[in-house]
């Protein structure tokens, strides 16, 4: 009985959310691209007065900073300590 439950389940979902999950995609990588600028905003020069607390995310964010800054079209990498290209 359970599996008809997760089954029904799985398909409404897919039937509401299917049409929209590129829309949602987009949003997510612009939330994560606008997370990314305030926490690098004070490497690319601009004043930052919480630069203090955002300091320790940043090695998270060295991972996907090639993908963001082309995306940003920048076509090499705007930080003089970080060559990725």
């Amino acid at each position: 009985m359970t599996t008809r439950w997760a089954s029904l389940r799985a398909g409404l979902e897919e039937f509401y959310a299917g049409p929209y999950r590129r829309t949602f995609a987009r949003a997510r990588r612009e939330e994560d691209d606008l997370f990314r600028m305030v926490v690098l905003a004070e490497a690319l020069g601009v004043p930052d007065p919480a630069a203090y607390y955002t300091v320790e995310l940043m090695p998270a964010l060295y991972e996907d900073f090639h993908a963001w800054h082309l995306r940003m079209g920048m076509d090499h990498s705007p930080l003089e300590h970080v060559g990725c290209c």
